[in-house]
């Protein structure tokens, strides 16, 4: 008797767990699409008043930094639209030219923006550039293997500025969404 409630137990135990399961979909995946935005900074040069005097000439800052993340593969051929900001301060008695440059393998120059900043402003001067859809070509960035920046002292190499603690501050970074699939 024991087995026969059991054996009826157990039936409409499996009738009832096959009538509530529904098939799985698993290609679902397919019809899936994931664009993340990825976002990275790219440079911070930072120099007190005091260096830029102690500079001879009027070039004092030029540097040029391996930056092989936009060529990699993964991102180059995936990249759909993004942007760089730049954001640059000046306090110092000095009018500045900055120069960044974006270089290809051959150290020829794909990009570049430049900025004037005039001496002891306060305000910190922001640019977003923007690349993809109906910005700048992608290409730039998907051939970029090298980052350039120059800083060019338009004033003299005496002066100090008013403002305490003065220095110049040079920070960019960038945004661009990415397709995984």
């Amino acid at each position: 008797m024991k087995k026969h409630i059991f054996y009826i137990f157990l039936g409409v135990f499996l009738l009832f767990m096959t009538s509530c399961m529904e098939e799985q979909n698993f290609d679902q995946i397919d019809d899936l699409s994931i664009t993340p935005t990825i976002e990275s900074s790219i440079i911070y040069v930072e120099s007190p008043e005091r260096l830029i005097n102690l500079a001879s000439g009027i070039s004092f800052y030029t540097a040029a930094f391996n930056f092989d993340a936009f060529s990699q593969a993964y991102f180059a051929e995936r990249v759909l639209d993004g942007s760089i900001t730049y954001e640059l301060e000046n306090t110092t008695s000095k009018e500045m030219e900055i120069l960044f440059e974006f270089l290809d393998e051959g150290g020829n120059s794909l990009d570049s923006e430049q900025f004037f900043l005039e001496p002891e402003s306060t305000a910190v001067l922001q640019r977003e550039v923007f690349y993809g859809g109906t910005g700048r070509s992608l290409d730039i960035i998907a051939n970029t293997s090298s980052l350039s920046v120059s800083v060019r002292n338009l004033g003299n190499s005496t002066s100090i500025s008013s403002i305490p603690s003065p220095k110049i501050v040079l920070r960019s970074s960038a945004k661009f969404r990415v397709r995984l699939k």
